[in-house]
């Protein structure tokens, strides 16, 4: 028979001691969750509009391109991008010099044409008396009556020139034609006005107008005066426009019509860009209080409770916000328990009492 190794024997001994000796093992304990009040609800299918979302324009219905009558250099402009005007009020001036140098011109050609009038009024009177006393022909008679009329005609040419002369130089300030605010531009001081090419856009912001085009399947379903719902660029809020034009001629190569709808909105501003949301029919949709989405490390989701009231947020994929309430496109189904009022204090594993 074989004697046992004693150190084998020890090491045996030392085993066993360090795992029935002195300390007892640890085992983590799970912490339970808390208890948190808040609202809870339960996702049924509700009946909802389908929209056709079109890109769209905010733009004045009152929008004008301030131009000069006149060639000439720009003198000052007198108003500033985004400042206010009234209808009247100087906008620009144009440098005079020119328009006085033809208005000299013309005074001058009148004073000229008044006295060879005077001249030819004088020979028609001597030869009116010499024709009446039988001294000269008919034939010099009627030239002299002639050249008298046709120097009165001159006359009268200059007088109107003078005049149009005079004219030309009201058109040396420009005003605004109308209220508004001056929102873009085109020209600075120094440089050279055109007729025809714009200096300023003064724009009329207080009655505003959303521009978009439509396939001809919406536009056959529309009429002026029906209420679109229209989304703002930047603003979570929904806006609603009215059908102010119908545009009934299509676009040759895009084969859509233009559409302008009129909106009421304080602050908004042209060239806003915005969402156009045309009702094109109605389907089954869930959707949630708006209230109870959230956002957790950047990911859009919901508190859905188990059958035990346990919390787990779920992701989800938000549509369209109307009336406070969020359609959801993707995570959830018919039936779940969703977490509304109070989700913000909820945490994974936490037990909802509603």
């Amino acid at each position: 028979m074989n004697k046992l190794n004693p150190i084998l024997i020890l090491l045996a001994l030392a085993l066993s001691l360090s795992g029935c000796g002195g300390g007892h093992e640890q085992k983590p304990v799970a912490v339970a969750g808390r208890t948190v009040d808040a609202g809870v609800v339960t996702l049924q299918p509700v009946e909802s509009a389908v929209f056709s979302a079109m890109p769209g324009v905010v733009v004045a219905q009152e929008s004008v391109q301030v131009a000069s009558r006149l060639m000439g250099y720009i003198k000052n402009i007198a108003v500033a991008e985004g400042q206010s005007v009234k209808a009247g009020q100087r906008l620009f001036t144009i440098d005079p010099l020119d328009i006085e140098s033809g208005v000299a011109q013309a005074r001058l050609g009148l004073d000229q044409a008044e006295k060879a009038m005077q001249d030819a009024k004088a020979d028609y009177a001597r030869f009116d008396a010499l024709y009446k006393d039988e001294v000269v022909s008919r034939q010099q008679y009627e030239k002299m009556k002639l050249n008298y009329d046709i120097a009165v005609s001159r006359a009268a040419q200059a007088r109107a020139g003078l005049q149009t002369a005079h004219g030309q130089m009201r058109y040396a300030v420009v005003s605004s034609p109308i209220n508004g605010v001056v929102v873009q531009k085109f020209a600075n001081q120094g440089d050279i006005a055109a007729p025809g090419h714009p200096i300023l856009l003064v724009e009329n912001q207080s009655h505003l107008q959303v521009q978009t085009s439509v396939s001809e399947e919406i536009y056959s379903g529309l009429s002026l005066g029906e209420p679109i719902q229209v989304e703002i660029d930047g603003q979570a809020q929904v806006l609603t426009a009215k059908v102010a034009r119908l545009s009934p001629a299509a676009d040759p190569v895009a084969h859509t019509h233009l559409v302008k709808l009129d909106l009421s909105a304080p602050r908004l501003r042209s060239g806003a860009f915005t969402r156009v949301l045309f009702p094109t029919g109605r389907q089954t949709v869930l959707k949630v209080p708006q209230e109870a989405l959230l956002n957790r490390a950047g990911i859009t989701g919901v508190f859905v409770l188990d059958d035990k009231g346990v919390a787990d947020y779920r992701m989800v994929r938000a549509g369209r916000t109307d009336s406070g309430q969020v359609e959801i496109l993707s995570g959830l189904s018919a039936g779940d328990r969703v977490v509304t009022r109070n989700a913000s204090a909820v945490n994974n594993g936490d037990l909802v009492r509603g």
